[in-house]
């Protein structure tokens, strides 16, 4: 009796199993990011073409090892038997005999790595020098131009100090010389409306007949106060009238409202003579004046009691430091 085959059962895997392989295999995955193409501007392409131009273009770096001496010719060659017919010697130069020029070698190979023609080189050279002669120049005439300006304002500075302390020097003579003026005006009479300070008489009198160590100083005073007139003529005129006059008016009054004319001084060679000078120099002439006539030592500011002036250290300014 024929008996039933065993077939072996398939034993099936728990359903957790098939759970955790995927866990597993979702884990595990990698994620690629998708690659981004680039796209390639017409300007840029056009900038790419042209560098790929220029290296294709440009000569390859000759070998760093330096170039083998040329070989002379084999007896065997077909030259050296040409050259030996018309009488060459191996080892003595072409050309005529006795030349000093002549060479014992042949004229070596030396590669052009740039572009340019024949000459461009030391053309190219002399340009470059001529521009570093010119930079030079340029810089070495800076270099005099700031040494001169440096002494030019050290020397504009020392004028414009001495024109300063020469127009105080004025000041300090003309109050002596006015001081003096005043006491012996008050100790005359009172005669023909003298005034004792003298301060009418000293605007009534010429300018040229003032000190010229200090005439400047009277001169410039009275083109300030003749400016100030014509100022204060030309805002009355708009009010007055010209023809007015007026007894109580004096002669300062009338010439401001343009009733009576000024004289007009004549040219003083002598001022101009005098204010040509260096103001040092003439600072000097002044501090002269002051120690001679008044014994006054303007660097000290005091005014001594002797002629021989005991305890000023000197005449100019560097003795007294």
């Amino acid at each position: 009796m024929p008996t039933k085959a065993h077939q072996p059962t398939l034993s099936q895997k728990p359903q957790n199993d098939n759970t955790e392989e995927d866990l597993d295999d979702y884990m595990s995955m990698a994620i690629t990011e998708p690659v981004q193409k680039t796209f390639e501007t017409s300007a840029q392409r056009r900038l790419r073409k042209q560098r790929e131009a220029e290296a294709r273009s440009r000569p390859p770096p000759a070998s760093e090892t330096p170039p083998s001496k040329p070989e002379p010719l084999p007896p065997t060659s077909k030259g050296f038997k040409m050259l030996s017919a018309l009488g060459y010697k191996a080892g003595s130069a072409l050309g005529a005999e006795g030349n000093p020029n002549a060479l014992l070698q042949p004229i070596g190979v030396e590669v052009k790595e740039d572009k340019g023609g024949i000459g461009h080189e030391s053309e190219r050279k002399r340009k470059v020098r001529e521009e570093w002669e010119k930079v030079e120049g340029v810089e070495k005439k800076m270099k005099a131009d700031v040494g001169d300006y440096r002494v030019r304002v050290a020397k504009e500075r020392e004028e414009r100090r001495a024109e300063g302390m020469w127009w105080g020097a004025m000041k300090v003579l003309e109050g002596l010389e006015e001081g003096r003026a005043r006491d012996e005006n008050r100790n005359k009479e009172d005669i023909e409306g003298i005034d004792p300070a003298g301060v009418n008489d000293r605007k009534k009198r010429p300018i040229k007949t003032v000190k010229l160590l200090f005439r400047p100083l009277i001169r410039d005073r009275v083109e300030k106060e003749r400016e100030r007139r014509m100022q204060y003529d030309l805002h009355q005129s708009l009010t007055r009238n010209p023809k007015y006059d007026d007894p109580e008016e004096d002669k300062q009054d009338k010439l401001a409202f343009g009733n009576e004319e000024e004289e007009l001084e004549e040219d003083d060679e002598e001022l101009e003579e005098y204010l040509t000078l260096e103001p040092a120099e003439r600072l000097e002439r002044v501090v002269i004046e002051l120690r001679a006539e008044w014994r006054y030592c303007f660097w000290c500011k005091y005014q001594y009691q002797d002629k021989q002036m005991t305890g000023c250290p000197g005449a100019d300014e560097d003795s007294h430091g």
